[in-house]
């Protein structure tokens, strides 16, 4: 698939891993949806690549659905869909004090990264469906899981599960829209340097980036939209959970 003139969505596009992956699409002449809550930052990217801006919460059924009727109003059926939409909520089974885990932050994890995962990917599809051409496939879907769904650490009981379902989603969404020529992939990233890191201290950052074998230093958000480049222009890649993550495999803490 040419990216040239063909509509996009990326969920949680204001900031790391989804910014750079919207400045990729636009770079190769994409006219591209931001979907993120954050106003501010989204609204500014938009601006800088000629794109535009949906405050969307992914997980609400109005909210989706709305923008993705603005995209399409806006930018014609969106054929390129990349899910980075996500939070982490960091805590363990049982917290100090034998507190259980806080059953409402374990589920916003769930409905943001899960649920709203598929969400847009279930909304996003029933458009494309209806959308007709003689081309060999209709359009590419990205989601973004993590590591953690094969290794989950300490205190990523939430995170590590919500990705996990990504993760399990993937080969029966190819099926299921395999019919409509839609593919479906998903990259699991290592440790990227996003701002759910940046919020370390440097030290804790360099640790990190030290059990990565090679190459030992953090990820890169634009190495990400590389790979996510490199799906979109493979019509073979479907069903598929790709490890992006220079040979790390995280220990218990």
């Amino acid at each position: 698939m040419q990216l040239k003139g063909i509509a996009a969505v990326v969920t949680g596009g204001a900031s790391g891993l989804g910014a750079s992956t919207a400045r990729m699409l636009a770079d190769h002449g994409a006219k591209v949806a931001l979907f993120d809550v954050n106003e501010q930052a989204a609204s500014e990217l938009a601006q800088q690549i000629g794109g535009l801006f949906c405050r969307v919460s992914v997980s609400d059924d109005v909210s989706v659905a709305d923008g993705l009727a603005r995209a399409e109003q806006q930018h014609g059926v969106a054929r390129v869909l990349v899910n980075c939409a996500g939070v982490a909520s960091p805590g363990k089974t049982i917290g100090k004090g034998n507190v259980p885990h806080p059953l409402d932050s374990y589920r916003r994890v769930i409905e943001v990264n899960l649920i709203g995962t598929f969400n847009v990917i279930s909304k996003f599809a029933a458009r494309l469906a209806a959308w007709h051409t003689e081309e060999e496939e209709r359009g590419v879907i990205v989601n973004t899981a993590s590591v953690a769904a094969y290794d989950g650490q300490i205190g990523q009981a939430a995170y590590a599960s919500s990705k996990a379902g990504v993760v399990g989603l993937t080969l029966p969404v190819a099926r299921d829209l395999a019919e409509h020529r839609i593919r479906v992939v998903t990259i699991a990233p290592g440790i990227f340097l996003t701002p759910m890191l940046m919020g370390l201290s440097e030290k804790v950052r360099g640790s990190l980036a030290k059990q990565v074998p090679h190459p030992s230093r953090l990820g890169r958000p634009e190495e990400y939209a590389r790979l996510v480049e490199s799906i979109i222009a493979n019509p073979m890649l479907n069903g598929e959970v790709i490890r992006l993550d220079g040979a790390i495999r995280m220990a218990p803490r």
